[in-house]
């Protein structure tokens, strides 16, 4: 039974394609985690985003830093090696729509007015992986072959 989970989630028969989606996502993804975890590139840290998280009403803002800053960051990293890409997507795919329905909703489409725009495009791209897995080059078509042999 374990096996099998295993094997759905590892598995894709997608080419080439998911790498082109995973490796600018991941680092976007794994950048804007660190942002909110340890004040890298700019970022406010674990403290400052739960400050601001707080004050926007997403409570408890200390906790929900870290849920989101660990989703992103460590989706980052796992989009970036294919590594459990479907679970990692969902996770992101969540945290997006989280993003967009809290914070960017209300200022329209465009990224200009921090509206949904870029939140939507990281939206579809994590639906997308989601679908197709990680494709053809992926720690997960590694394991997928390797599960197959047993």
């Amino acid at each position: 039974m374990k096996t099998s989970i295993i094997k759905h989630l590892v598995a894709t028969t997608a080419g080439l394609s998911p790498l082109a989606l995973r490796i600018p996502v991941g680092i976007i993804f794994a950048a804007h985690g660190a942002q909110k975890l340890f004040g890298w590139f700019g970022g406010y840290g674990l403290e400052g985003t739960g400050k601001w998280m707080a004050s926007i009403g997403i409570e408890p803002g200390m906790l929900m830093a870290a849920l989101a800053g660990g989703a992103e960051f460590f989706g980052g990293l796992a989009l970036l090696l294919g590594l459990l890409v479907r679970p990692a997507a969902a996770v992101l795919g969540f945290t997006m729509l989280v993003a967009i329905l809290s914070v960017h909703i209300g200022n329209g489409l465009f990224m200009s007015n921090n509206g949904i725009e870029f939140g939507l495009a990281l939206l579809a791209v994590t639906v997308s992986l989601l679908v197709s897995g990680a494709g053809r080059i992926s720690v997960d078509a590694v394991l997928a072959e390797r599960l197959e042999q047993r």
